[in-house]
């Protein structure tokens, strides 16, 4: 899905060796030797390893894994705050590793941002003075750094708060305000280490749903590092998930779960609620027979005969969805002698995007279960889903994760399926 997007940073064969001898850690790394076997035979630690990844213009890219997978290191490798033992870091053109003290400075400054989980605010400076740092050690004129930095509370839901200091905020209020300073700077890249990790439970909710938001108004390209699988799946675009330094796999939320790469992996996402990752887009049918608005009755009844169904919907020639005709209604038009469908037609049925969840839909479906709409942004019918599909979605995902089988998007046919949708 990624390939017509722009690439921010791009990282190549990055490795960081931690001890005084990374060269001979990198030779056995290279003979095929771990890290535990490394570091029993050097005293090195191979915190990274042959690290190879892709973050793209615009994107929210999760790094995670459990303590000690190598996480923090490598979001602190990006602008070396760590320095990588080898390896390529390049942004906009500029491999990171090469540049001297000036040029590095100048491209922290220019690029990067970072949030931290303990907020890391000044408790002398009031939020607004907090806000204006980065811009303030950057030499910005006090009127223009003033204005960037209350823009920036704005964007976070901080306005009136711009006096106060950080021990009169919570928690959640303390990390906006550490977001408004990384905004305030604008970077070309958002780095957030952990950042939500040390709130309650309710409020890191609270944080995910407004970095969501921001991250929808803004289109900041960020990297976020957290253990939390939960988190990861619920504001990650992608995911790279680590081992002992090591890649693991790389993909959506949707890969992780239901391709997992290996054991590892599927034994790490054990648990995880397939109903809540799953979307209509898994359960949705062809529809192999829809009516147009200017279709007469017995045309349109001859369509629903032939495809077995008792409900179809109306589309206009560029699949734009119009209503929904019931078989009863249209065989009383044909008695009654009608030359069209459009004054039959009932709007009383649902419609769901591609990615709307697939446990919200079983509450959608009416008592006579017309299947549910599937349709973008422009109201273009893309499929269908039945209860039966939805059921069947569901009994799959309760099945443990097969490693490097296919768990999701072979469809069964079942009856229910054929009959509503045509999907023969």
């Amino acid at each position: 899905m990624n390939e017509n997007r722009n690439v921010k940073i791009r990282v190549r064969n990055l490795s960081k060796v931690f001890g005084n001898q990374p060269k001979k850690a990198l030779e056995l790394r290279n003979q095929g030797l771990k890290r535990p076997e490394i570091l029993d035979k050097t005293g090195q630690t191979l915190g990274l390893s042959n690290i190879d990844f892709d973050v793209y213009e615009g994107e929210l890219l999760v790094i995670m894994g459990l303590s000690g997978s190598g996480k923090s290191t490598l979001i602190r490798c990006l602008n070396r705050l760590i320095e990588p033992t080898e390896g390529e870091i390049v942004i906009d053109g500029e491999n990171i590793p090469e540049l001297d003290d000036k040029a590095l400075l100048e491209c922290r400054r220019r690029h990067f941002s970072m949030v931290f989980q303990n907020f890391a605010l000044f408790p002398h400076r009031t939020v607004q003075q907090n806000a204006e740092f980065g811009l303030e050690i950057r030499g910005v004129d006090k009127q223009e750094r003033a204005r960037v930095a209350r823009n920036a509370l704005h964007q976070v839901g901080l306005d009136g708060w711009e006096d106060a200091y950080p021990n009169q905020l919570s928690g959640g209020m303390q990390q906006r305000v550490g977001l408004a300073r990384a905004l305030a700077n604008d970077s070309t890249v958002l780095l957030m280490d952990e950042a939500f990790s040390a709130l309650d439970p309710l409020i890191r909710g609270d944080m995910q749903q407004e970095l969501l938001e921001l991250q929808n108004r803004m289109q900041k390209t960020t990297v976020f590092i957290t253990h939390d699988l939960d988190e990861a799946i619920n504001i990650g675009d992608r995911i790279i998930l680590l081992k002992d330094g090591e890649i693991v796999q790389i993909g959506t939320p949707e890969d992780i779960l239901t391709h997992p790469a290996d054991d590892y992996v599927a034994r790490f996402i054990e648990g995880v609620d397939m109903s809540r990752i799953l979307t209509a887009r898994h359960a949705m049918r062809p529809v192999r027979a829809t009516a147009r608005e200017d279709d007469g009755p017995r045309t349109t009844l001859r369509k629903m005969s032939e495809s077995g169904i008792d409900s179809i919907y109306v589309t206009s020639r560029d699949r734009t969805l119009h209503g929904l005709v019931e078989v009863d209604a249209v065989e009383q038009a044909v008695k009654q002698g009608k030359e069209s469908i459009r004054d039959i037609m009932t709007q009383d049925f649902r419609a769901v995007g591609p990615d709307e969840p697939l446990h919200n839909l079983f509450a959608m479906f009416s008592e006579k279960s017309f299947p549910i709409a599937v349709v973008d942004d422009n109201r273009k019918l893309l499929g269908v889903v039945v209860k039966g599909a939805v059921l069947d979605e569901l009994a799959r995902a309760a099945e443990p994760a097969q490693v490097g089988e296919k768990q999701v998007g072979e469809k069964q046919h079942d009856p229910e399926t054929l009959a509503a949708a045509g999907d023969a």
